[in-house]
This record gives C-alpha cells, structure tokens and sequence, in this order.
C-alpha cells in the first residue's frame, strides 16, 4: 500500500487590470506617470505642469493643447492639438526621439582627479554613463558633466553631486 501525497496547493492573485502600452496613452497624466516610471528626468519637460526652465512641455490653454518650447523665458509654440490624446502621443513621440531626454545628470566635476574617481565607480558597478565638458565660468573655467541613462540613476544615487559640490 502506497502512502497518499500530501499536495500543497498556492495561489497567488493576479492583476489582470489591462496595462496600457505607451501607445494608448491617453493623458498628460498618464505619460507623467510613466515618464518617471522609466526614469526620466522631470527637469527638461513639463508634463502634466511641472516647472522647468527650459525645454519642451505642454499646456492645456482653454481646451486647446499646446507642444512648446521654453528658453530663457520664452516660450514658443510648436504645434497645437485639439485633443490631449493626440498631444499626449506626439509629446511621447518627441520624448523617445530625444536622444538625451534620458540622461539623468550626476554632478559637475572640475578635478581631474574626481571626474577619474566616479567613472572608476561608474565601471565597477557596470553603469554606462556618458560625459561631456561645459565652460561652466566662463572659456578658462572647463568642467565635466557625467550622466547616466534612465533607471541606472538608481543604481548611482549615492554618487549623485550636490550642487554647493560644483564650485
């Protein structure tokens, strides 16, 4: 005679709440929702009205929606929508298209010494990163910018620069 298995039986419960691919949204908030979901930088576009001193955004204004582009205090107009589903699907194709619209910022550096510390760091945690040099105080005063793309950010938030760091 055979002894009965004993079988154990989980359940687990599973969301079947359809997902909306990027494709179908239909919203600001929708697209600012998975902006930051993908690690996006919130500084370079104003999705849904956050502040930004320049860079693309859109605005609602009296029912019709506005692409724009913002420098310096002025603010331009690109294109006009009279839907925000059809803002909302040409702002994320303009987004995607960014090639930097990824890049989150990690600090400033003016010390070769730093620059060569943190891309050190940056490489033995496999995180690829990108660098560029800005005449931060003007023609004699070079520095370093280093990013990374998208949710890498996370991998490197200790390694982030606060900004009294920079002078």
């Amino acid at each position: 005679m055979t002894k009965p298995t004993k079988i154990v039986l989980k359940f687990k419960i599973l969301d079947f709440k359809k997902r909306k691919s990027e494709t179908e949204f239909e919203t600001e908030l929708e697209l600012e929702k998975w902006l930051k979901d993908n690690c996006y930088p919130m500084n370079e576009y104003s999705i849904n009205g956050n502040f930004i001193y320049e860079g693309c955004g859109l605005k609602n204004n009296g029912g019709i929606y506005q692409w724009y582009f913002i420098e310096r205090v002025v603010k331009t107009t690109i294109k006009y929508f009279s839907t925000e589903k059809d803002a909302v699907k040409y702002a994320l194709k303009e987004i995607k298209a960014d090639e930097h619209a990824k890049l989150n910022q990690i600090g400033i550096y003016k010390e070769k010494e730093e620059i060569e510390r943190i891309i050190s760091e940056l490489e033995k945690r496999e995180v690829e990163y990108s660098t560029d040099k800005i005449p931060y105080g003007g023609i004699n005063d070079w520095r370093t910018r280093i990013f990374v793309s998208g949710c890498e950010i996370k991998k490197v938030e200790d390694l982030i620069q606060n900004e009294e760091k920079t002078t």
